[in-house]
């Protein structure tokens, strides 16, 4: 298995900007972020696949930015102009695919998440 850990969630006010982290016992093919908020359905957020490919939801284009640093098995996740529909639960998650990808069913492993909290 491949343990995920995720850092730097927080209340920020809108407009302002957040880092999340994920930390990885190694590296994997794929990872994501995706996101929950109460009674809603978890959406993906951004993707990024072992040779630096990355995919978007729309929603998150031109504001976020995922990154990786493979030295350090490490995840990021740069969140700017939040807004207040971003408010949920973020997870880091792992899998084995080829390229990235939003849907959730095809990844593996998981996080325990991350709060983010934009207030308006």
């Amino acid at each position: 298995q491949v343990p995920l850990v995720e850092s730097g969630g927080g209340s920020v006010q809108a407009g302002g900007s957040l880092r999340l982290s994920c930390a990885a016992s190694r590296s994997s093919f794929s990872m994501g972020w995706f996101r929950q908020a109460p009674g809603k359905e978890r959406e993906g957020v951004a993707a990024i696949d072992k040779d630096g490919r990355t995919t978007y939801a729309d929603s998150a284009k031109g504001r976020f930015t995922i990154s990786q640093d493979k030295r350090k098995n490490t995840l990021y996740l740069q969140m700017n102009s939040l807004k207040p529909e971003d408010t949920a639960m973020y997870y880091c998650a792992s899998g084995v695919l080829r390229r990235p990808t939003l849907n959730a069913d095809h990844y593996n492993y998981w996080g325990q998440g991350t709060q983010v909290t934009v207030s308006s």
